[in-house]
């Protein structure tokens, strides 16, 4: 079987068995060790990489694993393959919730889960309220201004997020010791 074709099937295989991030590694070091087209030691570096870059971790090691073994379009089958059966899931709900869009019932039932999405979102805030506190204890004044900043410069001057965070990026270095 053709090379780029095998790499597509593996890393479809992977992405429709796993449940992405970790959980693919064991699977990625069986199918590229048993294929022959990398060793351990290579697939230890390929996951190392695809740890550090930017990205989900089974995108990143399926890229850089289709590289390794056949090149650019090693690459992009391998990454196709990964995502394929995923994409094509969502694909699939879209269509679902489109075809019952205005069914009471749906209807009702997002009304009704709102508040405990609301829910979730607070808790999650209430738990990363614990990087505004100093090392020593107490609230750091420098890191609520930030997050105060960061908030008004979405809600009120509505600047895109990648410049909020750049942003507070800046002013946390300029600021984060204090």
């Amino acid at each position: 079987m053709n090379t780029i074709l095998e790499l597509f099937l593996v890393f479809f295989k992977i992405g429709a068995c796993s449940f992405g991030g970790l959980s693919m590694i064991p699977v990625i070091n069986e199918e590229m060790v048993g294929h022959g087209w990398m060793t351990l030691s290579e697939v230890t570096d390929i996951v190392a990489i695809a740890e550090m870059t930017p990205g989900p971790l089974g995108i990143n090691a399926a890229t850089f694993a289709g590289i390794q073994a056949a090149g650019l379009p090693g690459a992009i089958a391998a990454s196709l393959g990964a995502v394929t059966c995923g994409l094509t899931l969502c694909l699939a709900g879209s269509i679902f919730l489109a075809r019952i869009k205005g069914n009471p019932y749906l209807e009702r039932f997002t009304y009704g889960i709102r508040p405990v999405c609301i829910g979730i979102m607070l808790a999650t805030a209430l738990s990363l309220l614990a990087n505004y506190q100093k090392a020593g204890g107490g609230i750091s004044p420098a890191a609520v201004a930030i997050g105060l900043t960061a908030l008004w410069l979405l809600l009120k001057k509505n600047w895109s997020v990648p410049k909020v965070i750049a942003a507070a990026a800046a002013l946390g270095l300029v600021f984060g010791g204090l």
